[in-house]
């Protein structure tokens, strides 16, 4: 399995940025995918997620009406929109998948040992 983040950027506090998650090798519809970040010093923390079995999301609240997620089967991709970034999102974020489809359900998409494939991060900077 591979999953493969790309997107990400410098950029101004109130611009967007479209990060994008490949991913080879496993069925996407039998899955949950998540973004994660992690900013320098802090823990790893799970952003959004998105059921591949039923479109069911997830957003932290900071994040919320900010960002949105959403998957292209066809295509074997997972997407984050990010509108309206503020400096406090500046982080490496990260793509992971192999979560059950109904961690959502649950409760526990965010919980990073929900999943089993992570990919190597993509670097947001939000900075004027």
């Amino acid at each position: 399995v591979q999953v493969v983040e790309s997107g990400g950027a410098l950029v101004q506090p109130g611009g967007s940025l479209r990060l994008s998650c490949a991913i080879s090798g496993l069925t996407m519809d039998d899955y949950t995918t998540g973004w994660f970040r992690q900013a320098p010093g802090k823990e790893r923390e799970g952003v959004a997620c998105i059921s591949n079995l039923d479109d069911s999301t997830f957003y932290i609240t900071s994040v919320k009406d900010r960002f949105t997620v959403s998957r292209d089967t066809a295509n074997h991709t997972v997407y984050l929109q990010m509108n309206s970034l503020r400096p406090e999102d500046t982080a490496v974020y990260y793509c992971a998948t192999g979560a059950s489809p109904v961690v959502i359900r649950f409760g526990t998409c965010q919980r990073i040992p929900e999943y089993d494939y992570w990919g190597q991060g993509t670097q947001v900077t939000v900075s004027s």
